[in-house]
């Protein structure tokens, strides 16, 4: 007798759509197949099904003829189903690839019998073969590097299109973000984003609702980036499809209201956490208000499509740099820093040429002077009014004195050296380097594992604006000798 799984997809089977691939199909980008993804690779959310019933029949192909199992055995079928996917897709004669005989003999004697395999095996070498596809597809996209600013050239291009990939690309049409919050019972929910600003070096990824849960009933944020797991080049994505995950950040939230908080005005409290991570609180109730995700351009697309669930992306192995001249210090650096919100610029500046000696180095860091107290030919001024924008569905507002900062720092090779996109504020404080005789002064701080950002403005009332009088970064002894094979 048929269990109901089984009736089910047969069900589905008979009903089964056909589904107009690309020439070559979904896996006709050339690489190396990747680890296999495990079962932590997808996630359920509401609207979205795991891979299986009635969204595999959208990915099954009219054509082929296999013997059919009975749905007396309902692992039988979905093997049978999946089966039907991989040879649409990954079949030789539908492929680009140069095979030879023996590579399509192989192919054909995987697919003559369903039984022969364990159950999921056509499941995980689908996803595997597809996962490959996207890294080919990445590796091509993301070589071409723009000289002036380090980074891909098609980045931002990349992010901006609905179908970001055209042609070889949209394989990795459909890439979004989503949050996933976990309670302390172990439930979880998941949020798709609903707003995205692309700026010059980073993206802003916004998040807000009425149905955000208890704020004390809250472990852990996961930020995956997300992506369909079924992709044909010829239409969107299906929004009911199954999805990748890939893991770019955990944050705490266990004891948010103790984190760093940088600022509020009359009706929230925004708090910051590393990486990039900000957080808004209603400040009646102490509940969520909105989330908002900063991530710079450096590898983003990498980190938002080729890790896992649970495993982040891991970078490639870093291959030290030849330094010609240690005693001579670090030369010929490149800093890009751009201070903004809600896609308004306050500061969009480019330093070329940046030194500094080895006899530099306090307290574990290399210090990286880019302009100067007492050099006010290397002032400059923020644009506008500086606030950090906000908005949820009923209310929005600018809290003042915050923004986001983008830092952008390119070693003597024309290599990113140093990024990152993080929320700041500016604080009151009193000038390093002699007597506030300007105006009030101001200080913006900055520090994670790699390094320190410390900037010093002056507010020039006549005016209504502030200059930036002092722009010091801190680059920590220990990332210097990674890059350089050094040892400072």
């Amino acid at each position: 007798m048929a269990t109901g799984r089984g009736r089910l997809l047969l069900q589905h089977w008979r009903g089964l759509q056909a589904l107009h691939w690309p020439p070559g199909g979904v896996g006709a980008a050339p690489g190396l197949a990747g680890e296999a993804p495990g079962p932590a690779g997808f996630r359920k959310r509401p609207g979205t099904r795991y891979a299986g019933t009635a969204t595999l029949k959208q990915c099954a192909r009219r054509g082929r003829h296999y013997k059919q199992p009975s749905a007396d055995h309902p692992a039988s079928l979905e093997s049978f189903i999946w089966i039907r996917i991989y040879s649409t897709a990954f079949s030789p004669k539908r492929s680009n690839w140069q095979v030879n005989s023996a590579e399509k003999t192989a192919v054909s004697m995987n697919l003559l019998s369903v039984e022969d395999k364990e159950a999921g095996y056509w499941k995980k070498e689908y996803i595997t073969k597809q996962r490959a596809s996207v890294k080919a597809a990445l590796a091509r996209v993301l070589k071409p590097v723009n000289p002036y600013t380090g980074l891909p050239v098609k980045t931002k291009e990349t992010l901006s299109k609905t179908n970001i990939f055209s042609f070889s690309f949209s394989r990795l049409s459909g890439l979004g973000w989503v949050i996933i919050l976990k309670e302390k019972n172990g439930k979880e929910y998941i949020m798709q984003h609903i707003d995205l600003l692309i700026n010059d070096s980073s993206v802003t990824i916004i998040w807000y609702g009425r149905n955000w849960p208890q704020l004390a009933t809250l472990s852990t944020l996961d930020l995956c980036g997300v992506t369909p797991v079924f992709m044909d080049r010829s239409k969107p994505p299906s929004k009911n499809g199954p999805r990748w995950l890939s893991l770019i950040a955990k944050y705490n939230l266990s004891n948010l209201t103790e984190s760093t908080m940088i600022g509020w005005d009359r009706l929230i409290r925004i708090f910051c956490l590393h990486p990039g991570l900000l957080v808004g609180l209603w400040k009646r109730e102490e509940e969520l208000a909105f989330v908002m995700a900063n991530l710079h351009f450096h590898h983003l697309v990498e980190k938002s499509t080729l890790g896992s669930a649970t495993v982040p992306y891991e970078l490639p192995p870093h291959t030290p740099l030849l330094d010609d001249n240690p005693e001579y210090g670090l030369h010929g650096y490149q800093l890009h820093v751009d201070m903004h919100s809600g896609g308004v610029f306050y500061l969009c500046g480019t330093f070329r040429n940046l030194f500094t000696k080895k006899g530099s180095i306090e307290n574990g860091y290399v210090k990286l002077v880019v302009v100067r107290f007492k050099n006010n030919t290397e002032h400059l001024p923020l644009i506008g009014k500086v606030g950090l924008s906000w908005r949820t569905d009923l209310f929005s507002g600018c809290i003042k004195s915050c923004s986001i900062m983008d830092i952008t720092l390119l070693d003597e090779y024309g290599k990113p050296f140093w990024c990152l996109s993080s929320p700041v504020c500016m604080r009151s404080s009193v000038p390093s380097d002699g007597p506030n005789f300007l105006g009030q002064t101001y200080c913006v701080d900055y520090v994670d594992s790699e390094g320190k950002v410390h900037v010093e403005l002056v507010w020039i009332k006549e005016t209504e604006e502030y200059f930036i009088v002092s722009l010091v970064l801190y680059l920590k002894i220990a990332k210097i000798n990674h890059w350089f094979g050094t040892a400072y």
